[in-house]
């Protein structure tokens, strides 16, 4: 895995753009004698190890501008359980990154103050907001975060109508990761800041390209894919996982009273949904096992309680609780299965930033997957 993150691209990265509603991820690997032969998904590379190998690849959702997953995110975690985590020098890198999310975002919600009429309650947090954009680019583009920039996003923040529209942020493109970086803006301001492994997890850059890591679990050695899945791009790479022993899944359950950035007609989950269906009813897909991450829980717990869902799902007659709505949306994405006789679908409700629970279920994840491998080898 490269030792930092990708680079920016004009800023263009923080404020709830990128690598869509859904992403899922690809393993599969041959028992051979002693060893483990993996095929990458890249198509046609063989490699192996003593103990074992298997390919981990990672293709993002549908739709550049779409909600995240948080797949990158179960990338990023992959290395802090199995790799030691982020060296301090890896995280210094990440510095600029932290500082053009923190910037994307509260411009995010200044600019959709005016689109939703929004007064700032304090009149002189206008000449702040043009303050904003007439620094942020420079800052940007040198990767930095100066004092003036600073204290002007920390009396934005602090104003009641920003607050305000922080709050209706369902209604525009906002990053997850806004009010993590804005509240504990006096800490990332400072000269000396280093980000934390958790400022790293937070971290939103649009996947582009690809992005390898490996680590080894179980006496596996696993290679994992970060792929960039736009639209445009999918259809250039789904036939090179035919036969794949198994998908990882990720819906953003947090996305189903969001629409999509490109396309405002269009929610997050119907088409988180959408992908789901020709993943798994995919013919290049006919024996693969499907492993569904339901990430985002925490933020899908505390938003159900003011955001219904019938939102996304207006037949919906239950109780807007936790786990009566997750529940509901769970049967929702297994019933898109269509093979029920002989695919099954493996679901967990996952919090990609929690390290813990990430790590909880990918041990669950490879212990399904070994004996679903072993089954299929006769030796189970």
């Amino acid at each position: 895995m490269a030792s930092g993150p990708p680079p920016l691209r004009g800023g263009s990265e923080g404020a709830g753009r990128g690598g869509g509603p859904a992403s899922w991820a690809v393993l599969r690997w041959a028992l051979a004698s002693s060893c483990l032969c993996c095929e990458c998904g890249s198509g046609g590379e063989w490699v192996s190890t003593r103990r074992g190998g298997m390919p981990v690849a990672v293709p993002a959702g549908p739709g550049e501008g779409a909600g995240e997953s948080g797949k990158s995110t179960i990338v990023k975690q992959m290395k802090i359980i199995h790799e030691d985590g982020y060296s301090e020098e890896e995280c210094r890198q990440y510095r600029a990154v932290v500082y053009s999310n923190t910037i994307q975002s509260i411009m995010a919600i200044v600019k959709a103050m005016g689109n939703l009429q929004i007064d700032f309650a304090d009149p002189s947090r206008a000449d702040d907001a043009r303050q904003l954009f007439a620094l942020s680019c420079t800052a940007e583009e040198q990767g930095v975060l100066p004092e003036d920039l600073s204290g002007v996003i920390r009396r934005l923040w602090a104003d009641h109508g920003v607050q305000a529209c922080f709050g209706r942020s369902r209604e525009y493109q906002l990053n997850d990761s806004a009010a993590y970086y804005l509240n504990d803006l006096e800490r990332i301001a400072q000269s000396d800041y280093i980000p934390t492994q958790q400022d790293v997890l937070r971290t939103r850059v649009k996947t582009t390209g690809i992005v390898e890591t490996h680590f080894t679990f179980k006496d596996l050695h696993f290679k994992m894919f970060d792929v960039g899945g736009q639209r445009s791009e999918r259809k250039k790479w789904i036939h090179c996982f035919e036969g794949v022993t198994a998908i990882i899944f990720c819906v953003a359950l947090s996305a189903y009273d969001l629409v999509l950035a490109e396309d405002e007609e269009m929610n997050r989950m119907h088409e988180s949904m959408k992908l789901f269906d020709s993943i798994c009813n995919n013919k290049w897909f006919t024996d693969t096992s499907i492993i569904l991450f339901l990430n985002k829980k925490d933020l899908f717990e505390e938003k159900i309680t003011h955001s219904p869902l019938t939102i996304c799902f207006p037949e919906y007659t239950g109780a807007n609780k936790y786990d009566e709505a997750a529940s509901y949306i769970q049967s929702k994405f297994e019933d898109l299965n269509k093979r029920k006789d002989t695919k099954e679908i493996y679901t967990h409700f996952t919090c990609a930033t929690d390290t813990k629970n990430v790590q909880f279920v990918f041990d669950a994840v490879t212990d399904v997957i070994i004996k679903n491998n072993l089954k299929d080898c006769g030796l189970f």
